[in-house]
């Protein structure tokens, strides 16, 4: 994936529809939500909100949890922003937020991961396109090291991580293909507001909880909108 303002400075007349988890204002890719300028329009999420959300949903998950690793890509350009987004939604349910460094594009998991377990964090939450490609490879780590793990996608999910909460990824892509059927017919993306998700969805992997030993609380299980056995 390719983030938008990065997108934003490599092409310019070539419209872009973007779905970004971050706040493209603040990274620079757009100019506002309602009028974003240039050639880039799409969605975005209130990233602020959902990291509160998830972590929010971790602790129903796990009472006990305090601190909590962020596994995250320091070659992320917007590392920074994530950073002061990611402490102030630990903050707001009083989480130790315990920094879990890599860098690169095959960055070295196994150090980071032992390096949480002696932390002593109660699970590993990640959220970064720069790890994408690291899909399998994460979760795997994170159930060798008996780490409970909250993503941003239910593709981490499906790929063995324990939760994930997250926009509806297909309902975005649905409507991502409106706006490019708007522009196709003469619209200028610049001028088409930023919309935000409208549905999300908690996935859980009880496969993975099951294999960490962890009962995901009933008050938990009823709110998934899908489980994976």
């Amino acid at each position: 994936p390719i983030q938008a303002a990065i997108a934003r400075k490599l092409v310019k007349t070539i419209p872009i529809v973007m779905l970004t988890a971050g706040d493209p204002v603040a990274e620079g890719a757009i100019d506002s939500l309602a009028r974003p300028g240039g050639n880039i329009t799409g969605f975005a999420p209130l990233s602020r909100e959902l990291r509160t959300k998830r972590f929010g949903l971790l602790t129903t998950a796990l009472p006990r949890l305090i601190p909590t690793g962020w596994l995250r890509n320091t070659d992320n350009s917007t590392s920074a922003l994530d950073l002061e987004e990611m402490k102030t939604a630990a903050r707001a349910l009083k989480l130790q937020l315990q920094l879990l460094n890599v860098r690169g594009s095959k960055p070295e998991l196994e150090g980071a991961f032992k390096s949480g377990v002696q932390q002593r964090v109660g699970a590993i939450v990640t959220a970064t396109p720069l790890l994408i490609d690291q899909q399998k490879k994460i979760p795997d780590l994170a159930i060798k090291h008996r780490l409970p793990s909250m993503f941003e996608g239910s593709s981490w999910v499906e790929a063995g991580g324990m939760m994930s909460y997250s926009s509806d990824e297909p309902e975005l892509f649905r409507r991502a293909a409106g706006y490019v059927d708007r522009i196709l017919k003469g619209a200028k993306p610049g001028d088409l507001p930023i919309e935000q998700p409208t549905t999300f969805e908690l996935v859980i992997n009880q496969k993975t909880a099951k294999a960490l030993g962890i009962t995901i609380p009933p008050t938990v299980m009823v709110r998934a909108d899908r489980v994976i056995q």
